[in-house]
């Protein structure tokens, strides 16, 4: 699906990933678990990698951030586009080839992968928007129920009352039984 002028089948590129967070150390392994998962991709090669220490975050007491250089070839442009899409790089820069040339499959194959990832993002954010919606709701419910006056829980709060009463006579009866004993001996 890629050609080039140079004639070698592969595209090289730079990727930067970014990490923030802490403590550091997660930070430095969290990206050479990135750098892990891929080289397992499928059609990628990571041929070089570089990650930094990390540093700490300007006004942001115990936060740090972190990036790592990673150099890879891909056997085709889609492979390309779908680590941008899985992993998010902060940048990329293609390195070789100088040209690439993309048949019409090609491009609807990334056209397609790109639909697929919008898609599944519009549903994880559809799932998102109505769980928002499910707390706000019972927030409003609990908010209602808290507002003095209200008879029902003027009703919940003697309800509540009155267990704390027998619980405590409970405990009364208990320590005083306890305290008879102690007496007896």
């Amino acid at each position: 699906m890629i050609s080039n002028k140079e004639g070698g089948g592969y595209i090289k590129a730079v990727m930067i990933l970014e990490a923030i967070g802490r403590p550091p150390e997660h930070l430095t392994e969290t990206l050479n678990n990135l750098v892990k998962e891929i080289q397992d991709e499928k059609g990628v090669e990571v041929v070089e990698k570089k990650i930094n220490e990390p540093a700490p975050i300007k006004d942001q007491k115990n936060f740090y951030s972190n990036f790592a250089e990673v150099e890879v070839e891909v056997e085709d442009v889609l492979y390309l586009a779908i680590l941008m899409f899985k992993y998010m790089p902060a940048h990329i820069e293609l390195i070789s080839p100088e040209t690439v040339t993309l048949t019409n499959n090609g491009l609807n194959d990334i056209f397609n992968e790109l639909a697929r990832r919008l898609h599944s993002y519009d549903e994880v954010a559809g799932v998102l928007q109505m769980e928002k919606n499910i707390l706000e709701n019972k927030l409003r419910e609990v908010l209602k129920l808290t507002r003095p006056g209200d008879a029902e829980l003027g009703q919940k709060a003697e309800e509540i009352k009155e267990e704390v009463k027998v619980e405590k006579a409970i405990k009364e009866t208990k320590s005083e039984e306890k305290k008879k004993k102690a007496r007896k001996k």
